[in-house]
């Protein structure tokens, strides 16, 4: 069975660095089908600034039009924290034990992957496709890890995608993606100073924040 993409985050506002990674690592791995997954009320972050509603709509119209890329609300009309463990367990329960899941995580959440609850769990629900900066090798950044995470990453490192397709869970993956210096938090605070983030997100996404006059 193809491996499924996993791609979670408050997405508020869902931005082209977010899609990017997605296809970057879709593509490295052979996945056809990528969730994107936008979180209800995030466990380790601040409250997000708008709606659920209103994310989960510009999340809708960012995919839009690209056929590998499904929008997934499992997390997103919740109320209560929501925790990605969680998540896959449910993911897990609804897709059979035999699906090979892949998680999403840019770089810096994956070097605090060990704050996240019941972490280690994760491995036993899905792999990890890690997306890190061209130019910057794993062994560049290593030693910047907490030993328990290091050591999980050296135990289950995959060399080769196929490692991933072939087994339902447990992985490891490290791979370099297309560099786009883009944030939701910068995207936001340049709305709030009155500049463009016209080709920072897509465009149906800037005209929803526009129209529905988000973030000022």
């Amino acid at each position: 069975m193809r491996p499924i993409g996993i791609l979670g985050g408050t997405f508020d506002p869902i931005h082209l660095g977010h899609l990017r990674l997605a296809e970057d690592l879709a593509e490295a791995l052979d996945i056809k089908e990528v969730r994107i997954l936008p979180t209800g009320t995030p466990p380790h972050r601040d409250p997000t600034l708008v709606p659920a509603r209103d994310r989960l709509e510009m999340t809708r119209l960012a995919i839009a039009g690209n056929p590998r890329f499904v929008l997934d609300e499992h997390e997103v009309h919740k109320t209560k924290r929501c925790y990605m463990v969680d998540t896959l367990g449910e993911l897990r329960d609804e897709l059979g034990p035999k699906r090979p899941l892949v998680l999403f995580v840019g770089g810096d959440a994956f070097m605090g992957l060990d704050g996240w609850h019941n972490w280690q769990q994760l491995f036993e629900l899905a792999h990890i496709a890690v997306a890190h900066r061209p130019g910057f090798p794993p062994e560049t950044w290593l030693d910047r890890i907490a030993p328990a995470l290091l050591t999980q990453l050296l135990m289950r490192r995959a060399n080769k995608a196929t490692d991933l397709a072939g087994a339902p869970a447990g992985r490891i993956w490290l791979q370099a993606v297309t560099q786009m210096d883009i944030s939701s938090s910068g995207i936001r605070a340049r709305i709030k100073a009155g500049q463009s983030i016209r080709y920072l997100v897509p465009e149906t996404v800037h005209d929803y924040i526009q129209q529905h006059r988000l973030y000022l």
